[in-house]
């Protein structure tokens, strides 16, 4: 299955542009609930401006939330930017943390956010579940049970080494064909889809 992901989506991989780990950690937190050629669009200023926790630390609350607008939630997202980046400079010396326990101990930084950095920034074998990942993930029935359903079953399916492929695919084949309704005629993995509502 996955090889046959890899082969429909070749331009797999993060669509937030990024440099650095800190640059991928703000525009994941800014991504959610908006599209990432949004979120590019706003970073692509901000990242020139602010290149340090200490730069994010010292813009006032207020001018930040005028300059993320555009990506909506903007009180929201300000203050998961200025609370990670807190503990960026609080508990690890100013640099982004590489492993899931110390990233999640950021503010506003969920087990999504820290899988995609960690994937993404520092090569760390980890599984990001977003909404297109899940629903492709429990539409192939490849989900475990529980709240954490989709993330577990892809780690117990897949090798490690495969698992950031696996989100990147994953998160395509949910935007381009898996949407919530589906594109069944042109999906590369239908006779592997137990999913019992396909579109035609």
């Amino acid at each position: 299955m996955l090889a046959r992901l890899t082969k429909a989506y070749p331009d797999w991989g993060p669509t937030l542009d990024f440099t650095t780990p800190l640059e991928l950690l703000i525009a994941t937190i800014l991504a959610a609930q908006a599209r990432d050629e949004r979120v590019n669009e706003v970073t692509r200023g901000l990242f020139r401006k602010y290149r340090t926790p200490e730069d994010w630390l010292r813009v006032p609350q207020a001018r930040l939330e005028r300059e993320i607008h555009a990506t909506g939630f903007f009180r929201q997202k300000a203050k998961a930017i200025k609370g990670a980046a807190q503990g960026i400079v609080d508990l690890f010396g100013g640099e982004v943390p590489s492993d899931m326990d110390s990233l999640i101990r950021l503010h506003g930084v969920g087990r999504k956010t820290a899988a995609i950095v960690l994937g993404a920034a520092f090569g760390v074998p980890a599984i990001a579940v977003d909404r297109h990942v899940a629903r492709v993930a429990e539409r192939l029935r490849l989900a475990a049970p529980g709240p954490d359903g989709p993330e577990e079953g892809l780690r117990a399916l897949y090798r490690k080494k495969d698992w950031v492929r696996v989100t990147w695919t994953f998160v395509l084949h949910g935007r381009r064909t898996c949407m919530p309704t589906p594109a069944c005629p042109r999906c590369p993995v239908i006779d592997l889809c137990p999913y019992p509502f396909k579109t035609r």
